[in-house]
């Protein structure tokens, strides 16, 4: 099992996106032995320095005649979309080479009879529904077998039928059509009372796992609100025990640059 998670210059310096990441970790409930299970992937040589600065595993994900490097490539523009899609090309790689993977954690509440498991923005209630949850492939669980492998082929190849779309609507496309049953993937949405996000925070943090920002717009906005998601975690950790419970526990997540 590995942890992959991807980063460029402008994810990976002091104070950046990554620096929290790697702070969630170490300020987690039970989630400090899964560093080691971490990759960091570089898209620039940048990145991959000061990746190698704070963390053990680094690797250099190079793209022939491209880079990478500088502010966030702007959403949809066509070095968004080659980012993407290259990286979607290697997780179908790590898939090809027998490993399960995860963008990040927990294992607890992962589904044992789904292959591909993935966050969603707004949740039905319904985790075999497909069609209305809006899937978000900023976090996910997949194990390695030829079912997964299949659909991580097709998911990447399907780009050539949506030009201008980046992977996740593509997903969103792709997933009403046949071809999902035809190879027999199971496939579970992830509940967002256990994985939420800053425009749906989760209720109760005796239960959740993990926060995402994507809804807010711009890096530095992302920034505020992890960094406010994790303080506010800090504050409930440290919490005597009587206290943890989520009808007295209030999110102040900065929500400046975040649709709701």
């Amino acid at each position: 099992m590995v942890i992959i998670t991807t980063i460029n210059e402008a994810w990976a310096e002091p104070g950046s996106i990554l620096d929290l990441f790697l702070e969630s970790f170490w300020s987690g409930d039970g989630t400090q032995e899964l560093v080691r299970h971490l990759v960091i992937v570089s898209l620039d040589q940048k990145a991959h320095q000061y990746c190698q600065a704070v963390h053990p595993h680094c690797y250099a994900l190079t793209t022939p005649g491209v880079s990478f490097t500088g502010t966030p490539a702007t959403f949809k523009s066509d070095e968004f979309m080659l980012m993407v899609w290259r990286r979607m090309e290697f997780y179908t790689s790590v898939l090809k080479l027998g490993i399960d993977f995860v963008f990040t954690n927990p294992f607890p509440h992962f589904h044992e009879d789904a292959d591909f498991q993935i966050a969603c923005d707004i949740y039905t209630g319904d985790d075999s529904e497909l069609h209305y949850n809006s899937m978000n492939g900023g976090f996910g669980f997949v194990r390695s077998n030829d079912r997964a492998r299949r659909f991580f082929q097709h998911w990447h190849d399907s780009r050539e039928r949506f030009p201008g779309m980046h992977e996740q609507d593509v997903l969103n496309k792709i997933k009403d059509e046949p071809f999902i049953d035809e190879i027999g993937l199971r496939v579970k949405v992830l509940d967002t009372d256990h994985f939420g996000g800053i425009c749906q925070p989760i209720k109760d943090l005796n239960v959740g796992c993990t926060m995402h920002a994507t809804c807010c717009i711009g890096m530095e906005s992302k920034i505020r609100a992890l960094t406010a998601v994790l303080q506010d975690w800090k504050h409930f950790s440290s919490s005597p025990p009587e206290s943890r419970n989520s009808t007295s526990f209030v999110w102040k997540p900065e929500r400046t640059g975040c649709w709701m």
